[in-house]
């Protein structure tokens, strides 16, 4: 099972991909936004995509912005331009975390970092959606008897 995690930004777009077995988002790239949609449309056929994990950005108190509603049309168009399936998953601190996890005094070129952070807060999308998947089709632990 393949799926593709998309973290939408205004000039850039970071993608990720899940291993063959569902467990184990990993960084792919980042494309300029312009030409994410048809990036993304390319990858669903190379790749045999089945699910397409978009974050929708809410804040912190749970009400949705105008990103998110950039997020919701985005993963609209998708689902109607493509066969697998589109899901909206919440990205809430996904950002912070891509930065904290690269650790802003690496030695990269700032280019270089964003396109990284990027990658990273596509990652957490989908290792997020696939952590929740699998949790909801694990069997429930069976009752201690005492």
């Amino acid at each position: 099972m393949h799926a593709l995690g998309v973290d939408l930004g205004s000039a850039r777009v970071g993608l990720a991909f899940s291993d063959e077995l569902g467990m184990l988002a990993i960084p792919l790239e980042t494309v300029p936004a312009k030409k994410a949609l048809d990036r993304i449309l390319a990858l669903v056929a190379e790749r045999g995509v089945k699910w397409i994990i978009v974050g929708h950005p809410r804040n912190m108190d749970g009400s949705f912005g105008p990103a998110a509603d950039a997020a919701r049309r985005f993963g609209e168009t998708l689902a109607a331009r493509t066969t697998a399936r589109v899901e909206l998953w919440d990205e809430r601190l996904t950002t912070q975390l891509a930065e904290r996890m690269l650790a802003a005094d690496a030695g990269l070129p700032r280019k270089l970092q964003r396109d990284i952070i990027d990658q990273l807060a596509a990652q957490q999308i989908l290792q997020s959606w696939l952590d929740a998947r699998e949790a909801r089709a694990s069997p429930p632990e069976p009752p201690e008897h005492g």
